[in-house]
């Protein structure tokens, strides 16, 4: 069973999703606005957070901000908005998820169950991270090993030989592994403002990026719509 934040300034969906989650064991906390998620967030920790939008004081999307600067909690978005930009947006302040309202509480915690499951296997320790003689951190995915300082990427054992642009997407990628990045974001962190292409170029990044990985390209993941994610664990 999850300890949820449920945030949201109406109480009667507050206390309507409060009451059919802890009907199956969960235990739900109840704030009316970012600001008491993100004061709720520095003394306690969640499982997973269900984040309105819309609220007086501190948005959704400032709290979501705000409190993934000192805790790695998944975030589930909630909003009467379902506009491309919205959703886009949400992802790019890092939530895991967006559901519109109105909103079926079945459905929200069947995405919770998923987030939570998909979150607790990415910090489970699947993922090795260690450091070499000489000071370096060491991803390690399986066969699939990364180090960033030397810029040296190894599958089962083989050094792969890929483009600057290719290390960086990949570097990146794992940086913000298990979180949903919209192609927006990763022109912007990548390639810079300054990139005229289109969204054929960030894919074809990542077909040639899946092709050097090859067993491992399923770490990878495509999110239609929006973008991708690379996933610690497959």
């Amino acid at each position: 069973m999850y300890s949820i934040l449920f945030v949201d300034d109406e109480q009667a969906i507050r206390e309507g999703f409060a009451e059919y989650a802890a009907f199956l064991g969960h235990t739900v906390t109840q704030a009316h606005d970012g600001m008491e998620a993100v004061e709720l967030c520095r003394g306690q920790d969640f499982d997973i957070i269900i984040m309105d939008l819309m609220m007086p004081r501190m948005d959704g999307f400032t709290a979501t901000k705000e409190i993934k600067k000192t805790k790695d909690i998944p975030v589930l978005i909630l909003s009467a908005r379902g506009e491309e930009y919205d959703k886009l947006y949400g992802f790019d302040v890092g939530a895991e998820d967006y559901v519109t309202k109105p909103f079926s509480p079945k459905e929200v915690l069947a995405r919770v169950n998923v987030i939570v499951s998909r979150h607790r296997l990415a910090v489970s320790g699947k993922e090795s991270l260690e450091s070499d003689t000489a000071g370096h951190t060491i991803h390690t995915f399986g066969g699939l090993v990364i180090d960033m300082d030397a810029r040296i990427v190894t599958v089962d054992g083989t050094p792969v030989d890929m483009t600057p642009k290719e290390y960086e997407l990949l570097f990146y990628l794992v940086r913000n592994k298990g979180i949903a990045l919209s192609r927006e974001r990763i022109v912007r962190e990548v390639w810079g403002y300054d990139f005229y292409g289109d969204d054929s170029t960030i894919n074809t990044h990542v077909k040639m990026l899946r092709a050097h990985l090859g067993p491992y390209e399923k770490h990878i993941v495509t999110i239609r719509g929006v973008g991708y994610r690379f996933d610690a664990v497959v």
